[in-house]
């Protein structure tokens, strides 16, 4: 799935993430800092990014996805951990440039339990997550996959919205310094397993069957048109052979 260099996939992640961070942390200290135009923003900047490294690291960019594609095996082990800590280095810098800029920082979360914003950000974070399983099983286009990732985060940040923040991402997360484990952590986790597993269960041995049927008649085709032009070359061959000894018997009547 990933063949480019270890190197350069840990920075597409890195920077990926980074941009998704500082993105929303422009927004949610700004004087549009609605849900409509956080999650709009966001996803318009993770399908930017989509499209730009998606071929170099596959372009995950949440250390809760990196978690639910380790699950279905979309990600070795070593891979999504480099992958985890370069998204929440990416996430980080963020914070230090955003406070670079603007002298201002974030409010932190007491981290207290609250059901209500687990709820949300599990069900947003499934959403995205489903949205993104069929983009990644189903092996789109490039920009339809991009379409379907930052359409899937707007989806998902806008209904979780209703009880949360709507962040969606651990990494995003500790850069808006709403880092609770038991709500803007756990949430996307479980969100984003169910997701995956969900539409793995469902949908992907049915199209592996159809893929696997579709094959077996390309083969039986296959099979079939060289007995069929087999059959045609000795009709022709025969006819060739019959119009040569005409001849010949007219030529020996004469005589």
């Amino acid at each position: 799935m990933f063949r480019k260099n270890k190197l350069a996939m840990l920075v597409s992640e890195f920077l990926g993430t980074g941009v998704l961070a500082l993105a929303v942390l422009a927004l949610t200290h700004s004087q549009l800092n609605l849900p409509f135009f956080v999650a709009t923003t966001a996803g318009l900047a993770l399908t930017i990014m989509v499209v730009a490294l998606a071929g170099i690291s596959g372009a995950v960019f949440n250390p809760a996805l990196t978690i639910g594609l380790w699950t279905v095996r979309k990600l070795r082990t070593l891979q999504a951990l480099s992958y985890i800590i370069a998204q929440f280095a990416g996430a980080a810098a963020a914070w230090y440039l955003f406070v670079y800029f603007t002298k201002v920082e974030g409010v932190k979360n007491n981290g207290v339990y609250d059901a209500r914003v687990l709820v949300g950000e599990v069900t947003g974070t499934f959403i995205f997550a489903f949205a993104i399983a069929a983009a990644v099983y189903q092996r789109v286009s490039l920009g339809l996959k991009a379409f379907m990732v930052g359409g899937g985060l707007v989806a998902g940040a806008l209904i979780a919205s209703l009880g949360s923040v709507g962040i969606l991402n651990p990494a995003v997360a500790l850069s808006l310094h709403q880092f609770a484990w038991g709500t803007y952590v756990l949430g996307p986790v479980l969100g984003a397993v169910v997701g995956f597993n969900l539409y793995n269960l469902l949908f992907v041995e049915t199209e592996v069957a159809e893929v696997a049927e579709a094959k077996a008649e390309a083969a039986e085709a296959k099979v079939v048109k060289p007995a069929v032009k087999t059959v045609a070359a000795q009709r022709a061959t025969a006819k060739k052979s019959t119009a040569r000894k005409a001849p010949a018997k007219k030529a020996a009547a004469k005589k």
